[in-house]
């Protein structure tokens, strides 16, 4: 049940700050510039790392490759859909006129109203979630080096 808080929680915290950088960006009318979104990169990485470290603390000594990769695969899911769900009302409610903007410039020809943006940032949210967690677990796996246990002379 402890792994279920963490996950759930790393990722509210980590959306919640995604949505603020969002509104925040646009604020500032600097939400449609897309290398701002390199941030968003920042946040999820950050609270993948601390929620599989946190993870680890509470397993100790039982903690394995499988727990770590989970929490962080969890996490950044939970915060991803969290995200493209907020995004989701943004677009068709709030500011019907953003997505047209954003493929305007960036996918000329190809506008397919917002569903494709939302399909975008569920990938992108996904794939990223996957490498980073795969990333960070190389940190954070057992040691199978048996020579730190006994080291040997030369």
């Amino acid at each position: 049940m402890k792994g279920l808080k963490v996950y759930v929680r790393f990722g509210m915290v980590i959306a919640l700050l995604l949505i603020g950088y969002f509104l925040l960006v646009r604020l500032f009318g600097w939400h449609e510039n897309p290398w701002l979104r390199l941030l968003n990169g920042l946040i999820v990485g950050f609270g993948i790392y601390e929620a599989i470290r946190l993870r680890k603390l509470e397993k100790g000594k039982d903690f394995e490759y499988f727990d770590g990769f989970k929490t962080g695969i969890y996490t950044g899911f939970i915060a991803t859909l969290i995200f493209v769900l907020f995004m989701g009302v943004y677009m068709f409610h709030l500011d019907p006129t953003f997505p047209e903007t954003i493929m305007s410039g960036w996918m000329k020809g190809y506008f397919q109203g917002p569903g494709i943006l939302i399909f975008i940032l569920m990938v992108e949210g996904f794939a990223s979630t996957i490498v980073l967690s795969l990333s960070f677990m190389q940190r954070f796996k057992p040691s199978w080096n048996l020579s730190k246990k006994h080291p040997q002379k030369a």
